[in-house]
């Protein structure tokens, strides 16, 4: 197991729970931050370096036995650089190189399921070039492809507790994007992952040499609608369900041409992604894992009400 992990994110929801789960294990985490501060992780050690600059990584790497790339978008602002393109592909190929600089053979990637070459979103199509960069980089890889994360924190969590609580448009009722005219359609699937166990899942990796060259899809062991998960997050916040109704898909679309998407927080690949079914076949990772991950349900009861 290794014991000096360097991780990138790690000042992020899915980086402080990895973060915490390395500090349980008896393992010191070196932190790669941008601008927010860690707070409650101890024996974490902050590193400040520029993400896109291989030498000040490698020298911020060296002595690590292990690298975890985590950083990632799901919305970009291109006036200030922050792309798919750059903090995706340009981003791993940064920390790969740094990796290599340094001497770090062990290295985990953070990617996402529905990551394909022939993907409709961006999001998805760079992801799907960061992972090409790393099976070529000579490392002992592994790539995780989680699911929907959620958990206490996480910006999709915290989103869902403010529409819950109304405190978010569209107030009146919990949206989600609906195929058809009326959005009466439908959308994809779900399959939430509970933050712990990507975190576990993640730590785990460093224990077992049967993960080496291994690509896991990640994903929790129930499957739910959109109507299904506001529900759910509505009864386990304010005790009580909401209204859960649709905004057609080309409605959505039509905000995003005019420019108005982005106020309402959603952009075009949010809206394609929506559509998808983001589940799951878990075998391969039960088999070479050993544990089931969470039902999004039973993991929501446990930290709903604190929301």
């Amino acid at each position: 197991m290794p014991q000096l992990v360097f991780v990138t994110g790690g000042a992020g929801f899915v980086g402080r729970a990895i973060l915490e789960e390395l500090g349980s294990r008896g393992r010191q985490p070196l932190a790669l931050i941008h601008r927010r501060a860690l707070t409650g992780q101890a024996g974490a050690q902050s590193i400040q370096a520029d993400l896109f600059d291989p030498p000040s990584l490698a020298h911020a790497m060296h002595g690590c036995d292990a690298v975890i790339h985590l950083v990632g978008i799901i919305m970009e602002r291109p006036g200030k650089g922050v792309t798919f393109e750059r903090m995706h592909v340009e981003a791993t190929r940064s920390v790969l190189t740094a990796a290599q600089a340094a001497g770090v053979k062990r290295y985990l990637h953070m990617s996402a399921l529905g990551t394909r070459p022939d993907a409709p979103s961006q999001y998805h199509k760079t992801k799907y070039r960061a992972e090409q960069l790393v099976q070529q980089s000579g490392l002992d890889w592994t790539i995780f492809r989680p699911a929907l994360i959620h958990g206490p924190g996480g910006e999709f969590t915290r989103m869902e507790a403010a529409f819950a609580r109304k405190h978010k448009p569209p107030f009146l009722f919990m949206p989600y994007f609906g195929k058809g005219l009326l959005g009466t359609g439908g959308a994809g699937r779900l399959q939430p992952v509970y933050v712990k166990d990507v975190a576990r899942a993640f730590v785990d990796a460093l224990e077992n040499p049967r993960t080496i060259g291994e690509i896991y899809p990640l994903a929790g062991s129930q499957s739910v609608t959109w109507p299904e998960l506001h529900r759910a997050f509505a009864k386990a916040v304010v005790g009580k369900n909401r209204l859960v109704a649709a905004m057609p898909v080309w409605v959505a679309r039509l905000q995003v041409v005019l420019g108005i998407a982005r106020l309402a927080g959603f952009n075009r690949d949010q809206i394609i992604m929506s559509q998808e079914d983001n589940t799951a076949d878990l075998a391969k990772f039960r088999d070479h894992f050993g544990f089931e991950p969470s039902a999004f349900e039973a993991a929501l009861s446990q930290y709903g009400p604190q929301l």
